[in-house]
């Protein structure tokens, strides 16, 4: 259920004093009967509704600075956490560390993670394409058929692998097992046209062992 905000508290407050019973002020809410009964109990004690000071260390960020640390990561996406640290003076006097950005950026929805890749285009050959797309925009596309082909391995990932580990490089848990001559796969083959799809069409190995496996 959603965190009461502290206009909401206020306003769950003034009902339960105008009379209204703490299961109509949850159901008005959307919160459990728990939560305003909670609510009401710490008014009653310390007179408000804002949260307690929590114990613990407090935060070394200002909301200031994490939406500088935010805007400066989505202006610039390949900077890294450890960039943007050392930029950043917390309230400690002294620049915050990498994994505090990394937690500000993650709570904002922006987490790591590989870049797409594609290949180098000059401003001519953005020129280019797009003269050719303009081009074809009358072209019957109806009559080209769109083909392609992947293939996939049966035994073990083909991308990079991660394992969390300290010390145990060669355990049996931490290792990656694959064959030499590559292991059994399959590969995918599959067609669109203007009003159709083709496929998928599955080329399979005969068996483990090389030679056996299909290539493109």
């Amino acid at each position: 259920m959603p965190r009461l905000t502290f206009a909401e508290r206020e306003r769950a407050i003034g009902r339960l004093e105008a009379g209204d019973t703490p299961e109509a002020v949850a159901a008005t809410f959307q919160s459990h009967i728990s939560t305003i009964y909670r609510l009401l109990q710490r008014f009653v004690i310390t007179g408000s509704t804002a949260d307690a000071e929590r114990s613990g260390r407090p935060r070394v960020t200002t909301p200031r600075q994490d939406r500088h640390i935010f805007r400066s990561h989505v202006a610039h996406p390949f900077r890294t956490a450890a960039e943007t640290a050392r930029t950043v003076i917390g309230t400690h006097q002294a620049p915050i560390s990498r994994q505090t950005a990394s937690r500000r950026l993650r709570f904002r929805g922006l987490r790591n993670c590989r870049p797409a890749r594609g290949p180098v285009l000059t401003v001519r050959h953005r020129q280019a394409r797009l003269h050719w797309a303009q081009g074809h925009l009358n072209v019957h596309w109806q009559n080209v058929l769109f083909s392609d082909e992947s293939r996939f391995c049966i035994d073990h990932a083909d991308g990079r692998v991660r394992v969390r580990r300290s010390g145990y490089r060669y355990a049996d848990n931490c290792v990656v097992e694959n064959n030499a001559w590559g292991g059994p796969s399959l590969m995918l083959w599959g067609a669109i046209g203007h009003n159709q799809v083709l496929g998928p069409v599955i080329f399979q190995g005969l068996g483990p062992g090389p030679g056996n496996g299909v290539t493109a």
